[in-house]
């Protein structure tokens, strides 16, 4: 590899907006806000939207209720009958 070309490489908090959710974990971005951790050392912060504690997919809390609205929607369309509705 080319030296000198790649950004330095070190730890960072990243902390979920939505929950507050802390973890500790490599990467290349900067902040100027920093935070101290469980073992006594600071890093920086970088604030994120979403992550693994809060995003849909992990959590389980997905919504469908869209899919519902487009599966009548398209019984509506073609006259289908749900033959066990009353």
């Amino acid at each position: 590899m080319k030296k000198d070309i790649h950004p330095e490489y070190h730890p960072v908090v990243f902390r979920d907006t939505t929950t507050g959710y802390e973890f500790l974990s490599g990467s290349t971005r900067t902040s100027n806000e920093t935070v101290e951790w469980e073992d006594g050392n600071t890093y920086p912060l970088i604030r994120v939207e979403i992550s693994s504690d809060s995003h849909p997919f992990y959590t389980g809390r997905q919504k469908f209720t869209q899919a519902d609205g487009r599966v009548d929607r398209f019984n509506k369309k073609y006259g289908f009958k749900d033959e066990n509705a009353e």
